[in-house]
């Protein structure tokens, strides 16, 4: 089941249809839906697909050779070429009088094993880039790796690429696309708890509860997500006992960077290199308040919903988890998930605002998207803004939002009014955001003030089920 990548299919196939030689690379970190992205586009069209494997140059050649004579003959076949340059060579070639495409899928594998072919390819894609009508894909996994080394300014391919796609996980919108079953609060839940990566996303079942769901999953010692985590990081980091911890400690409260250097027990300075390195993965997020460029006040946090799900609850009930004790795990976290969801909601919230911005349908015509907190000189205190978003130094838009069983009343939208009144905008209009609808007090006064949208969770449902 492919599902999504509309855009990233319509750059590709774009690409395809130019008849010239084209190079694009496509590169996310794992489980995000590459390989199935490339797959799902060179279905109907005349393509050599290589995987490379974490082994030596010779083994990647010969599988290379086999993938290129099984194209060109039909046939499978043991000879290999002496060379990646004669094999990549033989293909240009053969793309000189038809258009193929030549997919080299976790290409830093090959890379790493055959320190020279870069500068194969870049000599190569010189040599033939204005006889060939090859289309050219080079993807990969290790984000530091395609960065460094592919599309870095120092490195040999740079200047030869076409096109480059970072592909990230699905945003909630089309995470909904999954599962037709679940109740709208449902796929919410689901979300905030596997995040938008297409491989988690396969291990929920949208014919079982969300309960039963996290049991099968996270609570069940056998399954794929239960250790994904640090299998995860093994794979992408050195030590990855240092990323746990400091994983850890922002997942259970350290948001700042003193904080987290004094529970995980290293200097700021090593912590910051790791910190940009899980930034560079997608798994952690560096705030800072809105507006504010550069600040003190910046704080971290996990980006990633599957990650921050299982740092939050998996990882302390581990042993209880092992002995099969599920049930009482799940006794555990129910009563949080309501408080866990409020993060996750503002991000809903915010992918909501953006499609309105998109669709023109957005009062306040906004360059980005943020938190804000601070001091409230007047009441002596820190206080925060779930959402903020400028157009220009004379109107912004606030934004709250509430994950609860109980509807939003008066006294939510006095104080987003209030805490506004920080800030000197001329004109300014407020969102309310809310699981379980509004009070008549809270609907009556933002009809009276005219600026005030009340979106329910049902609204943006509607909107979601109009777009899928």
């Amino acid at each position: 089941m492919f599902i999504g990548r509309e855009r990233e299919l319509d750059a590709l196939n774009k690409l395809y249809k130019s008849n010239k030689f084209e190079f694009a690379v496509i590169y996310g970190r794992r489980r995000v839906g590459k390989t199935a992205l490339i797959n799902e586009f060179i279905g109907d069209k005349k393509a050599i697909y290589f995987m490379g494997v974490e082994s030596n140059a010779k083994q990647n050649l010969e599988n290379f050779s086999k993938s290129i004579m099984e194209f060109a003959s039909g046939i499978e076949t043991e000879s290999s070429f002496l060379s990646f340059q004669a094999a990549l060579e033989y293909v240009f070639k053969l793309a000189e009088n038809e258009r193929i495409i030549l997919a080299i899928d976790e290409y830093p594998y090959v890379a790493r094993s055959s320190k020279s072919l870069a500068s194969t390819f870049q000599l190569l894609i010189d040599k033939y880039k204005d006889t060939s009508n090859l289309m050219l894909i080079l993807c990969g996994s290790s984000m530091s790796y395609m960065e460094d080394h592919v599309l870095a300014y120092k490195a040999p391919l740079y200047g030869r690429r076409t096109a480059q796609i970072k592909l990230l996980p699905f945003d909630f919108e089309e995470t909904c696309r999954y599962f037709k079953n679940l109740s709208d609060e449902d796929k919410a839940l689901i979300y905030g708890v596997a995040g938008g990566t297409p491989q988690y996303l396969l291990q929920m079942d949208d014919k079982l509860s969300v309960e039963d769901n996290i049991k099968n999953t996270y609570l069940n010692p056998i399954s794929f997500l239960y250790e994904e985590p640090t299998n995860l990081l093994k794979q992408e980091v050195r030590e990855p006992a240092i990323y746990t911890a400091i994983i850890t400690a922002i997942a259970t409260g350290s948001s700042r960077m003193s904080e987290i250097s004094s529970k995980v027990g290293e200097d700021t300075n090593v912590c910051t290199n790791y910190i940009k390195n899980l930034m560079n993965l997608g798994i952690v997020q560096k705030e800072t308040p809105y507006g504010e460029k550069a600040s003190r006040k910046s704080v971290y946090s996990i980006e990633d919903n599957m990650f921050r799900f299982w740092y939050r609850f998996v990882l302390d009930n581990n042993s209880i988890i092992a002995r099969g004790a599920a049930d009482l795990v799940y006794k555990r976290i129910e009563p949080q998930l309501s408080d866990y969801m409020g993060k996750v909601f503002e991000e809903i919230c915010k992918q909501y605002l953006w499609k309105q911005l998109l669709s023109g349908n957005c009062p306040v015509e906004f360059n980005s998207l943020g938190r804000w907190w601070g001091s409230d000189s007047k009441e002596k205190c820190q206080t925060e803004i779930d959402i903020m978003g400028e157009q220009d130094k004379n109107t912004a838009l606030f934004a709250e939002c509430k994950w609860t069983n109980e509807k939003v009343d008066l006294s939510v939208l006095e104080t987003l009014i209030k805490r506004s009144n920080l800030f000197s905008y001329k004109t300014k209009h407020y969102y309310l955001f809310s699981k379980s609808g509004f009070t008549k007090g809270c609907i009556d006064k933002a009809n009276e003030m005219g600026n005030v949208s009340l979106v329910e969770f049902e609204d943006i449902m509607e909107e979601v089920q109009q777009n899928g």
